[in-house]
């Protein structure tokens, strides 16, 4: 709300065409953003969970307000327990593959050591913003040239890549998609953010492409879209756990069907995985287990590579939408874990999995297990 408030020129209210732009800056500074200031004031005024206490265990009712929260978010049945301890050893699994790929590219074994110089080695980072789009360009295209190998259905048009808008882009993500409309009458579009480009690691590039384009989110909200024989809730539905699921899912089979152009990009690959299993264990240790704020911190900082300014903003993230964070992984396990149970080969799984468009993880399970019995 302060940086709302602060930065007048850059208010995306600003944009919807009204009578005449001069209506429309009077209604603004005259009704809007008295508004929002008033709300600013009415927040600054409610009490707060401390930096000590900021979980939801510590509220009345917590425990079993969290328990249902993960339910919902994963849409499974595995608790927080269960969570918490599936993120530590996912940790540990992720730092044996941090000494294997460093020690190739840094030549070090030590993992906190591979951690520290993918934060700080100016040479790890881009020179333009236009370097970084063209990665971008190139990790999707090359992508979408094997996608037939691994997928018998492909999305009816190609993903564009672009830069995020000039005015989206100080404050928005490395990279997000932005689906086409249901009707098909555009493709939808991976984001690359060339803001402050050198500012942003070289090794990042890569498993964004695979996770926001090609064959993550372009593919299954593509491919979901144009199905026709569903309900068009079937095509839209906010399942985070599948959605972000598969964003993942596709990181790692990227690596397993040879998209990676290097090593470094496979160390970016494991940054994300690990930023994504740490989420199981802090979210589980804000709410369930009593966790100060500053453990969120120092656990982010000493198990992920996560920049400073992201640890910090990804621990108020935690504290704020507690459960939410536990879906990305959650799913991924999940889509893993039927995969092996399927019996089918990478084909047919992912043109199943796909074909039912987003749906609970328990759900999608069941689907699964009613046509892999089909053959």
């Amino acid at each position: 709300m302060d940086a709302h408030l602060a930065a007048p020129q850059r208010d995306p209210l600003r944009k919807p065409p009204l009578n005449s732009e001069d209506e429309r800056n009077r209604l603004l500074e005259e009704r809007v953003r008295p508004a929002f200031a008033a709300y600013r004031e009415v927040l600054r005024d409610l009490p707060g969970r401390s930096d000590d206490e900021p979980g939801l265990c510590f509220l009345p009712d917590g425990e079993r307000t969290y328990a249902s929260l993960v339910r919902m978010h994963t849409t499974t049945e595995r608790t927080p327990e269960e969570l918490h301890r599936t993120g530590l050893e996912l940790l540990a699994e992720l730092d044996e593959e941090y000494a294997e790929i460093g020690s190739r590219v840094f030549g070090l074994r030590d993992v906190a050591e591979i951690r520290h110089r993918m934060r700080t080695d100016p040479a790890l980072y881009w020179s333009s913003g236009q370097e970084l789009l063209d990665a971008a360009k190139t990790a999707v295209t090359r992508a979408e040239e094997v996608a037939p190998q691994w997928f018998g259905r492909t999305p009816a048009q190609r993903c564009r890549v672009s830069p995020f808008p000039e005015d989206q882009a100080p404050d928005a993500v490395g990279g997000a998609y932005l689906p086409g409309p249901i009707d098909g009458s555009r493709p939808g579009t991976y984001f690359a953010n060339t803001y402050a480009a050198e500012q942003r690691p070289r090794f990042l590039a890569e498993p964004l492409a695979f996770h926001e384009a090609v064959p993550g989110h372009h593919f299954q909200i593509s491919l979901a879209q144009q199905l026709t024989d569903v309900p068009t809730i079937r095509k839209v539905a906010g399942f985070n756990a599948y959605i972000e699921g598969w964003g993942l899912y596709a990181e790692r089979l990227a690596d397993e069907i040879g998209l990676y152009s290097d090593d470094l990009s496979r160390l970016g690959l494991l940054a994300m995985d690990s930023a994504r299993a740490a989420r199981l264990v802090v979210d589980t240790g804000l709410h369930a287990f009593g966790w100060t704020r500053q453990q969120v911190v120092d656990f982010l900082r000493t198990r992920t590579p996560t920049a400073e300014v992201e640890v910090q903003s990804e621990t108020d993230r935690y504290i704020e939408a507690p459960g939410q964070a536990l879906s990305y992984m959650a799913g991924r396990l999940e889509f893993q874990r039927l995969r092996a149970q399927a019996g089918v080969d990478l084909r047919a799984f992912h043109d199943g999995v796909l074909a039912t468009g987003p749906l609970p993880l328990s759900a999608l399970a069941a689907e699964v297990a009613s046509w892999s019995r089909r053959g």
